[in-house]
């Protein structure tokens, strides 16, 4: 007999398969679209605001945004597992160091911002970089036929390293 933690991690399994869940933590801004149905048409409505909760707990997972709206601040909490959320795209990533941004309902104004968090990358970038810097100056040498005339500041490096040269002879 099957443990209900069992069907549902295997219910989470057969929901990530089908639909890619965005990462994101508390402190993000991000824009939830929520299928809406009117009669027999279906549309989808955006939220967009700060996420100030997290909850992971396998299919019942949930999250919680708040907005501005009007003046008046409005919270909405999402299910993430649900079949009506199309779609969750982080905005801008906060800078926080709570997992439950509660004390944001209390603030307004400017007391109620987050710091924008910078993401470091390191290594991938760096090395795709080089690499399209040299098919740039690859695709630059080929381009010009002529021949262009060294530069000041090579010639004055040529030069240090003939007398470096003639130093190490002697």
């Amino acid at each position: 007999m099957k443990n209900i933690e069992d069907i549902n991690k295997e219910a989470v399994k057969k929901i990530l398969a089908s639909k890619k869940i965005v990462n994101f933590s508390p402190g993000d801004t991000i824009r939830v679209g929520v299928k809406i149905i009117e009669g027999k048409r279906e549309r989808v409505q955006y939220f967009e605001g700060v996420c100030i909760a997290k909850k992971n707990r396998d299919i019942n997972s949930s999250f919680t945004v708040r907005k501005i709206s009007f003046g008046e601040g409005v919270e909405r909490t999402f299910a993430l597992h649900s079949p009506n959320l199309s779609s969750v795209k982080v905005i801008r990533s906060g800078k926080v160091k709570r997992a439950k941004l509660y004390y944001l309902r209390d603030r307004k104004g400017k007391s109620a911002r987050i710091a924008e968090k910078i993401k470091k990358k390191i290594g991938i970038d760096i090395s795709l970089k080089s690499e399209e810097q040299e098919t740039a100056v690859e695709t630059n040498v080929i381009k010009s036929d002529t021949p262009k005339e060294p530069q000041k500041s090579e010639i004055k490096k040529d030069t240090q390293k003939i007398e470096v040269k003639k130093e190490e002879k002697k």
